[in-house]
């Protein structure tokens, strides 16, 4: 499958407030990831897929939170494809703590600043297959907030540009 080109996201989400009765409580944390396996699924009703690594941080949150974001990066931001691309890090705030970016409106997820498209997604399936998850998202919104530069593509074990 290495010889299969594949864009490159960034999925995010936001933890819930440890304590949702306490105003007072600390906000859950920001939590990113890196993907390639990602993909359409259908136009009516709009549907996105992600795979989701079974035991991964992400796919135990999204199995806690239904909402999510995804952010499609553009070939100068292979930086943050790697940074969050990390395996047995502790928390992601750090990772997020210098990329620009805004929090979507339904999700409240961070989407990336510089992405070549953002999407908002409420999980309507999850599907086992194998050691990964199926996720499968209703999108609440999508937006093309920039135009400039070309896909980040992933291509037999490295982040590549389509030229």
């Amino acid at each position: 499958m290495s010889r299969l080109a594949s864009g490159v996201v960034l999925v995010t989400a936001q933890e819930p407030p440890l304590d949702p009765d306490d105003p007072g409580a600390p906000s859950g944390e920001d939590v990113g990831m890196t993907a390639t396996a990602f993909m359409s699924v259908s136009l009516d009703p709009p549907l996105a897929l992600v795979s989701l690594r079974n035991g991964s941080r992400m796919d135990e949150l999204l199995e806690e939170q239904e909402l999510w974001a995804v952010s499609v990066l553009s070939e100068s931001q292979r930086h943050i494809a790697g940074r969050f691309a990390m395996k047995g890090r502790v928390s992601d705030r750090l990772l997020f703590a210098d990329i620009p970016y805004t929090r979507g409106e339904y999700t409240g997820a961070p989407l990336v600043g510089g992405a070549l498209a953002v999407l908002e997604c409420r999980t309507e399936q999850r599907v086992p297959a194998g050691d990964h998850t199926l996720v499968i998202g209703r999108v609440l919104t999508a937006r093309v907030p920039s135009a400039e530069g070309g896909p980040l593509t992933y291509f037999r074990g490295r982040y590549r540009q389509l030229s």
